[in-house]
């Protein structure tokens, strides 16, 4: 059982990361791609609308995590009737909430251009794009289930492939489209068809994979209020999600101009794509730690929290280095010098809180685990309200990059002020032993990193993919044999005196019945 659980986490996180190592790819060179030909306002409200039907995920009420929690039980316990009542009432609320959804697109599609500052020359177009997009998003409620079935069945393999093969071809619609004159409704409709597309196909394997009942029959208000039990303090962390990550280009939008949004995507995106690596291995860690809280094991997760942190760190430092020393030339071969002055501030901004929370990614997956997620949940709500107030207040006076210390502000005060102290008092851990053994390994390996690409930097500035990918390269062989070195010398996995005699982490059992993807969620 050990090595299938094993096995299973590799699968899962490779599933995952070649996921998103193909989706990353595809937008380094379809956002440059898109910039230039549809030009900075038209790709400012595409970043726009896309924002503003991204607080749609508001309407999602936690049902998503409650569907794959008891799905994941049903499973396990052989109860399919349950498992049925578990996704038809999901599959009915869902309906209900893509309906609402679809009302709300209606009514504000009608003011869309009076609430932002739209070239005039995109006041036809824009209602029709929030109208596409927000259908597109309120079909995909319903259709999203079976994403969460195929989650509680930890088959990440079939969302990997599905996600590769739909991100593929709309990339080759797309480009496709533009170079035959197609405008942005086009490349719009097709970026939001294809996940449709895509749901459609996950759909049929989730009901082959676990076949149940389906009908109004199954659904039941007792079911309803179980899952909303659960779902409660997850939907404290959506609403927070949304203020602290989704309302940026709605503010600048508001407040600026649609070619201010384009500046600020650029840099935010890039810090985005750094996320995406570390959460594809942070969300491994709530079902392993709920296995060892449902246990009883506490040193098991005290090692879970310092391990998880630990391997989060060892990915997010070298980004983080890469991305502060050599950033500049990152954006100038991405989309291209003009975009350097204005995007590389916002880069740095929300790089360095960013980072500071993302190295620190398995600690809310362990509180998740544990149950103990509540406080949590209302202090990333706190920092999302504040967000927003410092972010209206700064960006009139200081533009996009007032909006970036408006966000990146009150992250870095949760990140260094909360949550470490907060998660060593749940786990009874001492805050200084606890920074020692998750950091200090993984700041000595990313050294030598940080000089090599200093002293290339002395030797020559990258301006191309060329000259930048020699620089990666070398940075990347330091530190993999840094890093190799540390993994082969046992220390990278070496856990030291937590509560007891020092012991080694080995990984797994982890809990093989329930694997939850929360994301930047939480």
């Amino acid at each position: 059982m050990r090595r299938f659980e094993k096995l299973q986490i590799i699968r899962n996180v490779s599933s995952n990361w070649v996921a998103l190592a193909i989706n990353v790819l595809v937008g380094i060179f379809l956002t440059p791609f898109i910039l230039h030909r549809l030009g900075d306002a038209a790709y400012g409200i595409w970043v726009l609308i896309f924002s503003i039907t991204g607080y749609y995920g508001l309407f999602d009420l936690g049902i998503r995590s409650s569907l794959v929690r008891y799905v994941a039980r049903a499973k396990a316990s052989g109860d399919l009737n349950y498992a049925s009542k578990i996704i038809n009432t999901s599959l009915f609320t869902y309906s209900c909430l893509g309906g609402f959804g679809l009302i709300t697109t209606v009514l504000v599609s009608a003011y869309v251009n009076t609430f932002f500052h739209v070239d005039a020359q995109f006041h036809a177009t824009t209602p029709w794009l929030l109208l596409m997009v927000g259908a597109a998003v309120s079909l995909g409620f319903p259709l999203g289930v079976s994403s969460g079935v195929l989650e509680a069945l930890q088959r990440f393999d079939v969302l990997g492939w599905t996600s590769i093969t739909s991100t593929l071809a709309r990339a080759a619609l797309i480009v496709v489209a533009l170079r035959h004159g197609y405008g942005l409704l086009m490349a719009v409709f097709i970026t939001v068809a294809l996940p449709l597309v895509s749901s459609m196909v996950r759909t049929v394997i989730a009901a082959r994979l676990l076949p149940v009942p389906m009908g109004m029959k199954y659904v039941n208000r007792v079911t309803v209020r179980e899952m909303a039990n659960f779902s409660a303090p997850m939907l404290i962390m959506i609403v927070a999600q949304r203020l602290r990550f989704k309302s940026d280009s709605i503010i600048i939008g508001a407040f600026l101009s649609s070619v201010a949004i384009t500046y600020f995507s650029i840099g935010s995106r890039i810090v985005d794509y750094a996320g995406e690596v570390v959460d594809g291995l942070a969300q491994i860690f709530a079902p392993m730690s709920s296995h060892s809280d449902a246990l009883g094991d506490k040193e098991r997760l005290r090692k879970i929290f310092v391990a998880g942190n630990r391997f989060c760190a060892f990915i997010i430092f070298p980004i983080s280095a890469v991305l502060i020393i050599l950033g500049r030339s990152v954006i100038e071969a991405w989309v291209g010098a003009r975009y350097v002055a204005h995007s590389y501030p916002v880069l740095l901004i929300l790089l360095i809180p960013t980072a500071l929370i993302l190295a620190q990614a398995a600690s809310p997956r362990v509180l998740l685990g544990m149950n103990r997620h509540r406080t949590w949940a209302i202090v990333v709500l706190v920092e999302g309200i504040v967000n927003i107030i410092l972010s209206v207040l700064l960006v009139r006076p200081y533009g996009i990059v007032g909006d970036a210390i408006g966000t990146g502000a009150p992250l870095a005060a949760t990140a260094i002020f909360f949550l470490p102290a907060h998660v060593c008092r749940r786990l009874q851990i001492r805050l200084s032993l606890y920074l020692r053994e998750a950091y200090l390994l993984p700041l000595i390996v990313c050294t030598p990193v940080v000089l090599v690409l200093l002293l290339m930097k002395q030797w020559f500035v990258p301006h191309g993919y060329l000259q930048l990918m020699t620089h990666l390269g070398v940075a990347g062989a330091v530190y993999g044999l840094a890093l190799a070195s540390a993994f082969f010398s046992k220390r990278a996995m070496k856990i030291g005196n937590l509560t007891a005699p020092e012991a080694t982490l080995d990984l797994p059992p982890s809990a093989g019945i329930e694997v939850e993807t929360y994301s930047q969620e939480i």
